[in-house]
């Protein structure tokens, strides 16, 4: 096994911003060697005992505000800078709770550190809110003590192993839409600017990822490159809605508190896989807000996998603002939860944490049941025995849809009453454009100011954000960021 030793003994030797841009790229050659380390991240600091836990449950907060172009010269700021600007609108009164979910496990953390507990939460950040809250903090609209916190949590010894951060889309884009080649520079976006804020040690041990929205693609092709981008820029497990996969003889997932095996397959007949963990369904705020995975966990016993008895794992993610749940219900459910539970029987992990645990009891995750997107069993009986090739593939597509009005390969994600597609041509269409002529125009050094200033207009043009409120001044926003990136590719290559 090989383990990356830092350098530096300050968080970063990088810098956070780079002329009022956030560190996004340029650093490449050592993302790649910090993220190649397989030593156990958790392995030596866990006090847990595996052969004395019955059950486990794993919460991740999802965070995210997107960065939209409305400052007061129509410059990039945050929308929680919007809301703090706007509090009259909507329901942008809420910027101060909402700032204060996103530094506040920060102070949960060390509370219950210091009183004895041993608490366990995921953090998925997008990385828009991170740009946003530097952003915010550098100008004096927040505080630094939110970024400090934060800071503090996943750097100091007697916090970290508490709290596992997850890899996401820097731009919080949903994967089954945005165009392949730009799927790894926002999963390198995002290690980036995590690094530059947090440390290279840190970014070592970020060896899980969320998908925003929980967006798992289910056509051959894209599940393949997002599954191989995954496993190259070094990531080893995948967060995973329930409804989103199902097993390869076709079917729910059967076993869905232990992990999986997610196999991509695409149309040559290649194969890649990550090990998933199974968010399983249900109203997700309020599954994370009232601590259900601990209770669900309570009523579960040990499994077997791989011919190794292991205590299953509820895994869940919320929005960790979002609602008055996470923000008034959580904070009290989350320490109360904490107060009971002890070192053996029904406790907490985090994934990462399970992972390496069950693997050091003798599981092999070559050996954990195999799973694939959904819709996926019927493209590959269509197929038959033909070996895939692309235009067969497609064939077999095609001859599902006309036989069923609603096969689809949009993807599955928590919010399967929306598409991400239909309806939003006058987004997705100048999206892809700009993403074409990026590939077509630019051959700079990524270290360069006009990359890395063109390469945030095309990431910022993919939030998801844009797509999700229907047509209006959020569809204007897209297209406000595609005008200014086709500027930038115009004028600077």
């Amino acid at each position: 096994m090989t383990a990356f030793s830092p350098t530096s003994t300050q968080p970063s030797d990088l810098p956070v911003l780079i002329e009022g841009l956030p560190n996004i790229c340029g650093w490449e050659d050592r993302v790649v060697e910090v993220m190649s380390s397989t030593a156990p991240v958790f392995l030596e600091r866990t006090p847990v005992r595996l052969e004395q836990v019955q059950a486990a449950f794993a919460i991740a907060l999802h965070m995210h505000q997107p960065t939209i172009p409305a400052g007061a010269q129509g410059e990039l700021i945050s929308n929680l800078q919007h809301m703090f600007e706007h509090p009259g609108e909507g329901d942008n009164h809420n910027a101060g709770p909402f700032a204060w979910c996103y530094g506040r496990m920060g102070e949960f953390i060390p509370k219950l550190v210091h009183s004895g507990r041993q608490p366990r939460v995921m953090l998925d950040y997008s990385g828009n809110l991170l740009w946003g809250l530097q952003q915010m903090t550098d100008s004096g609209r927040l505080g630094p003590e939110l970024l400090d916190n934060l800071r503090r949590i996943t750097t100091d010894p007697a916090y970290w192993p508490c709290v596992e951060w997850l890899g996401t889309m820097w731009s919080h884009t949903v994967v089954p839409s945005t165009p392949i080649p730009d799927l790894k520079l926002h999963i390198r976006a995002w290690q980036h600017h995590f690094a530059s804020l947090f440390g290279w040690e840190a970014l070592s041990r970020v060896r899980g990822f969320s998908p925003p929205e929980m967006h798992l693609p289910n056509h051959p092709d894209t599940l393949y490159e997002f599954v191989k981008a995954l496993r190259d820029c070094g990531y080893r497990w995948l967060l995973v809605q329930e409804h989103s996969v199902e097993m390869l003889q076709g079917g729910p997932i059967d076993h869905k508190h232990l992990p999986h095996r997610l196999i991509a397959r695409n149309s040559q007949g290649e194969e890649v896989s990550i090990t998933a963990l199974i968010k399983t369904q249900g109203s997700d705020t309020k599954l994370v807000g009232q601590m259900q995975p601990y209770y669900e966990a309570k009523t579960l016993a040990r499994q077997e996998l791989a011919g190794v008895e292991i205590p299953p794992l509820v895994s869940q993610i919320g929005d960790g603002e979002n609602g008055g749940v996470m923000m008034n219900e959580f904070p009290s459910a989350f320490f109360q939860a904490w107060e009971q539970i002890g070192p053996e029987g029904v406790i907490g992990l985090n994934g990462g944490e399970y992972l390496e645990l069950i693997e050091a009891a003798g599981c092999d995750p070559n050996q954990f049941p195999p799973c694939q997107a959904v819709g996926q069993h019927r493209i590959w009986a269509q197929l038959g025995d033909q070996p895939p090739t692309p235009e067969r593939l497609e064939q077999a597509i095609e001859q599902l849809r006309q036989s069923d009005s609603n096969f689809h390969l949009d993807g599955a994600s928590w919010t399967n009453d929306r598409s991400w597609v239909k309806g939003y041509e006058n987004v997705l269409t100048p999206m892809n454009q700009l993403s074409a002529l990026f590939h077509r125009k630019v051959q700079a050094d990524t270290q360069e100011p006009r990359y890395r200033n063109a390469l945030l207009y095309l990431l910022l043009s993919q939030t998801s954000c844009f797509r999700y409120w229907g047509q209006g001044i959020w569809t204007e926003y897209a297209r406000e960021l595609y005008r200014r990136g086709l500027a930038i590719l115009e004028h600077d290559f």
